[in-house]
């Protein structure tokens, strides 16, 4: 059975033992963290940090997360909402007046965070070097007209939200998306997650391991602009910012961060929520069909939700965070290699850490 490194308190033995069966089948590196009332009952890892299997994968290393991404940007609009300086309710265009070109003037900005804004991609061709370019991303959202009513229907804005919030909370603080996460979050928590990676980490980046399936979900929308998982491993990607979709980070860092909201907004003597601003994540937005999905979702905002006090998301090919309100619980799973359709890993690990933790009741 595969080697695994870390801490895992005697109860979540269950979740050190799914990692191992992992990392010999499925897993080629990966770490799984699990923290209870914001203290690690489970911080583990094992495998290699790349697809030859030479090197090993540390207590340090960090990997693209794609989508979970997501959670980090939506708990820094949260943040401001909660601090008064940005109204969830409020018209985009009362921070950004250029967006309200286009018959924009009625997306709010809850819209962008549950996905209801009808911007799920550009309509003008764009090319993943466009993605670089902040000016032009969001320039290009702003004048574009919604695919629909904004508030009434839902299509997963892949990529588009991270550039519509991030915009946002520019406009509100002066500061990049990147820029204010690193300096009001992972800075004061000490979380080793990156918005916008600085040349120094590299060293410590396992690439990623693209699926021998396609991950991409059904959709009439054509993607736009075409994203391949080869592109993660490029200098280019790392640098930008993509609120979206190019996070750098590991399960620690991950399930650090995210347990703000399961621990009512205090962690580590650090205040960044009071308790009704964390709740604030788990208020339904949707419940219906996706229009890029091809099925149904629950939206909060900002997060997918799995019970009215539990919120989640996850990226392309695998990575997962899950947070209990209730239970104060939080869950990740973060890896390298991504796999296609069908892939339950997270939710296995997110299983066996909840046996642990009914277990200690």
């Amino acid at each position: 059975m595969a080697e695994t490194h870390g801490v895992c308190e005697d109860r979540f033995g269950e979740v050190r033992e799914m990692l191992a069966a992992s990392l010999d089948k499925d897993d080629v590196g990966a770490s799984v963290a699990v923290y209870v009332d914001g203290e690690p009952v489970v911080d583990i890892w094992g495998g290699y940090a790349d697809a030859a299997r030479t090197v090993p994968w540390e207590r340090d290393t960090i990997t693209n997360v794609w989508s979970t991404t997501k959670p980090m940007t939506a708990l820094c609009a949260l943040i401001l909402a909660d601090r008064g300086e940005l109204d969830l309710a409020a018209p985009v265009a009362a921070y950004w007046p250029e967006f309200a070109a286009a018959g924009k003037e009625r997306v709010l900005v809850r819209h962008l965070l549950s996905h209801t804004a009808g911007l799920p991609i550009w309509n003008e061709p764009m090319t993943v070097e466009d993605l670089y370019d902040w000016r032009l991303a969001t320039t290009r959202l702003a004048g574009q007209a919604p695919r629909w009513e904004p508030g009434a229907e839902a299509g997963y804005h892949a990529i588009t939200q991270g550039f519509l919030v991030g915009e946002v909370v520019r406009r509100v603080t002066g500061r990049s998306l990147g820029a204010f996460f690193a300096e009001e979050v992972a800075g004061p928590l000490g979380a080793d997650f990156h918005i916008g990676l600085a040349a120094e980490h590299d060293p410590r980046v396992a690439p990623v391991i693209p699926p021998s399936t396609p991950v991409a979900p059904p959709s009439d929308l054509p993607a736009n602009p075409e994203l391949r998982p080869e592109v993660a491993n490029t200098i280019p990607w790392r640098r930008a910012e993509i609120p979206a979709a190019n996070g750098h980070g590991n399960a620690r860092s991950v399930g650090l961060v995210q347990s703000v909201l399961a621990c009512g907004g205090t962690l580590r003597g650090v205040r960044l929520l009071s308790e009704a601003g964390c709740a604030r994540a788990v208020e339904e937005q949707f419940r219906g069909f996706d229009r890029v999905f091809g099925t149904r979702m629950w939206y909060g905002m900002g997060y997918g939700l799995l019970e009215p006090r539990t919120c989640c998301w996850g990226g392309m090919g695998g990575s997962l965070v899950v947070i209990d309100l209730d239970a104060r619980m939080t869950v990740a799973y973060v890896m390298n290699r991504m796999l296609g359709q069908g892939d339950d890993r997270g939710m296995g690990f997110l299983l066996a850490a909840y046996d642990g933790f009914v277990a200690a009741i």
